[in-house]
């Protein structure tokens, strides 16, 4: 496949590190453009990655083959507004921006293709996940390009349905503060059984990482991850066994549900 020039409209921290995924992948610097309404970002983004800045949003999806629209959800419809006298025949736009349906980018864009994502904050380590649903007029190829733009900063996986958007955002597009908020806990219980809190949160999160990437390698899942490492009667068992007593399960099943629920109210509120 050839590669697409791709335009981004907006070059926050996000944008940059899909930019910086894909010139890592090898992708010419000149296939590549974006725009910020902040000259000291365009200054920062042009001289890391060294691609063409833009003020101007149209000028930066001239000629694009996808345009990334990586604004805030609050100036999206105004974004839209503005770009969509510029655009061309077989472009693919890529949101995302969080909370804003398909529907409601056409609604300011017009009938044409779109693919809507929910990435996650580890995307700008290169290890995020992304969620992937194209709309009706997306072709094969296109979903390709947008395939190939979202793994360069980690893994895409496609939807079948809009709606699962919510369910992505619950899972893995909040998901790190889940993490952080087990670390924070672990740590803080680890200083208070007498561990100095830097060691505490090392064990902390080198622990995090090594049972990510021991489940990530596994060919089993993670409840028999789980199983295999507690001993019945042992140490582990009764740490366990705590959790689940306190109805563990239960409150994370009620916590992702509150995620996915605020999701598609918040898709209510922005597309209007």
């Amino acid at each position: 496949m050839t590669t697409p020039r791709i335009a981004f409209i907006g070059a926050g921290n996000m944008a940059a590190s899909l930019i910086g995924g894909l010139r890592a992948q090898g992708i010419d610097a000149s296939a590549i453009k974006a725009s910020d309404r902040g000259a000291e970002q365009r200054a920062k983004i042009a001289a890391e990655h060294g691609i063409e800045l833009f003020a101007d949003n149209a000028q930066a999806a001239a000629g694009a083959d996808i345009i990334v629209l990586a604004v805030k959800p609050q100036v999206m419809k105004a974004v839209c507004q503005d770009l969509a006298p510029h655009l061309g025949e077989g472009q693919v736009l890529v949101s995302i921006a969080a909370g804003i349906s398909c529907a409601s980018l056409e609604s300011w864009l017009g009938p044409r293709a779109i693919v809507r994502c929910m990435p996650n904050t580890p995307a700008l380590l290169r290890q995020g996940v992304s969620g992937l649903y194209a709309n009706g007029h997306v072709s094969a190829s296109q979903r390709q390009q947008a395939e190939q733009l979202l793994s360069a900063v980690g893994l895409a996986l496609w939807l079948d349905r809009e709606e699962l958007i919510d369910a992505v955002t619950a899972v893995s597009g909040s998901g790190p503060a889940y993490f952080f908020l087990l670390m924070e806990a672990m740590t803080a219980a680890g200083e208070k059984l007498g561990l100095p809190r830097d060691t505490a949160a090392q064990l902390t999160l080198h622990t995090a990482l090594g049972a990510a990437r021991m489940a990530v390698a596994s060919d089993v899942d993670a409840g028999e991850l789980r199983r295999r490492v507690t001993s019945p009667a042992g140490t582990t068992e009764a740490a366990i066994k705590t959790f689940q007593a306190d109805g563990f399960e239960a409150l994370v099943e009620k916590a992702l549900n509150a995620a996915a629920n605020r999701s598609a109210e918040l898709a209510e509120q922005l597309g209007q």
